[in-house]
């Protein structure tokens, strides 16, 4: 805790000062956290001070915390090219990142209790950066980052504001934002060792089957059985649609290595606000499917030619509710599924 309080202050992340008498300040809490190292064995306590920014008033407090992150699509076309032509590819964690960005507005937080004896009365924390826990961290460490970047000359693109590139001297180099994430590919260093790349989650699929309880029931062999519509009428409603809302959530995440959920994924989302036993027992069945396989992911081969190739299909007024059809876009990049759209 005494090294996290030093860190802030190093980085002059607040300057003491006196309430004035038409601010509120917000909280601030201790979160805990303990690493393991892989065999079991605590590697490290990690305590880390966060300010309670559902207290947060808009338009006092904060007024902009839209920030971007790198579409999905946008991360598996940056990794075909890259595998396609041998380049170097690492992936860099930035730490602490949420405590870099400069905070616009005038922010107080209350002094942590045992911070500092004999102050003042009405002695607060004037936050100068963002800290863990503020609404608009996410998007001043961005905006931070962007900053820098384009400082660099490092060129951000309109299409996915996450991604960047810099061309200098024949060399190429894309850095794509992912929350504190980034990821680094450039043709500047040694070629790519591995001829193949797999990218799949099977560890998340796992954990998502265990969360269902489904993780020793029998596999299936289809997500869906589409001689059976679903509809807003069969079954009774469930008493507590909560978790059925979490399943449907974590699935569409799962989607992105594993697009052959996505139709289904979309299917089910369109009965989250009122979802009945039926839809609870088709989705159970999307995840019997998913135990099939669940270390199947997308793959990209090295030795393959950079072409896209683009489908598209729709049948007619499938939907029995609307009568709306249905459409499906599925884009290719070097054999590589890079986009799958159902609508």
């Amino acid at each position: 805790m005494t090294k996290e309080i030093n860190a802030l202050e190093r980085n002059g992340t607040w300057t003491l000062t006196t309430l004035p008498t038409n601010k509120t300040p917000i909280g601030c809490k201790w979160v805990y956290r303990i690493k393991y190292f892989t065999d079991g064995a605590v590697e490290k306590y990690k305590a880390r001070l966060v300010a309670k920014g559902f207290t947060q008033k808009e338009g006092i407090d904060f007024k902009e915390i839209f920030a971007r992150v790198a579409k999905m699509v946008t991360v598996r076309v940056v990794i075909a090219v890259a595998i396609h032509n041998n380049w170097y590819l690492e992936q860099l964690d930035v730490n602490n990142a949420f405590l870099h960005g400069d905070l616009f507005e005038e922010v107080y937080m209350k002094v942590l209790q045992g911070y500092a004896t004999s102050l003042p009365p009405n002695t607060v924390c004037k936050l100068n950066k963002s800290l863990y826990g503020l609404k608009q961290a996410n998007r001043q460490w961005f905006t931070k980052l962007t900053d820098f970047l384009t400082s660099l000359n490092i060129n951000q693109s309109y299409a996915d504001t996450p991604l960047f590139t810099l061309n200098q001297d024949g060399h190429t180099i894309f850095l794509l934002v992912y929350v504190d994430d980034i990821l680094l590919t450039s043709d500047s260093s040694l070629l790519l060792q591995h001829i193949k790349q797999q990218l799949h989650n099977k560890k998340y699929a796992l954990k998502l089957l265990q969360y269902a309880g489904v993780l020793k029931d029998k596999p299936t062999i289809i997500p869906l059985d589409l001689t059976k519509q679903l509809n807003d009428i069969d079954g009774d409603p469930l008493p507590d649609p909560s978790m059925y809302r979490t399943l449907v959530g974590k699935l569409i995440y799962l989607t992105i290595t594993k697009p052959d959920l996505s139709f289904a994924a979309q299917l089910l989302s369109q009965f989250s606000k009122q979802p009945r036993t039926t839809h609870m027992k088709a989705l159970l069945k999307v995840l019997r499917y998913i135990k099939l396989c669940p270390g199947q992911g997308l793959y990209f081969p090295a030795n393959n030619s950079l072409h896209l190739k683009a489908f598209c299909d729709s049948d007619w007024a499938s939907c029995p509710i609307t009568r709306r059809s249905v459409t499906n876009w599925l884009c290719h990049l070097s054999r590589t599924l890079s986009y799958l759209l159902a609508l």
